[in-house]
């Protein structure tokens, strides 16, 4: 197993996520600046920040794939997500959680920060996912 997820005793628990992942291998894929767009650009789930979620892991997958890669190498997620507050944490993990198995995704998910900013780089774009994963 190239990448292991585990959360030791004496950590916060429960969390949507691992605390620690350990990885041996030498090859490092980075993907980054996922958001909800189709390839030609079109955006998906406009204000819907659950299908907007579901959209950037969608392409987070792309982009592990074409590295040969699966979130089962991922290391680490992170989350940016406009106007966060608290009370959206319910629609993030709905997001999640609506494609964790399509996508191999495991819950809890890999170790992952999710930062709330003001603005990215358009005004429809709520959430945008960046992923480190790891492979012999």
């Amino acid at each position: 197993m190239t990448v292991q997820h585990f959360t030791p005793d004496g950590m916060l628990q429960p969390v949507p996520y691992h605390h620690v992942a350990v990885g041996t291998g030498t090859r490092h894929v980075h993907v980054s600046g996922q958001v909800a767009r189709q390839a030609d650009g079109t955006p998906v789930a406009p204000g819907d920040l659950a299908g907007q979620v579901a959209q950037a892991l969608h392409n987070t997958a792309v982009g592990l794939a074409g590295a040969g890669a699966s979130f089962a190498d991922v290391l680490r997620l992170t989350f940016y997500v406009t106007g966060w507050s608290p009370e959206k944490a319910g629609d993030f993990m709905a997001g999640v959680e609506s494609v964790a198995d399509e996508l191999g995704l495991g819950l809890p998910m890999p170790p992952a920060s999710l930062i709330g900013v003001e603005y990215l780089f358009e005004p429809d774009v709520l959430v945008e996912v960046e992923a480190t994963a790891l492979l012999d």
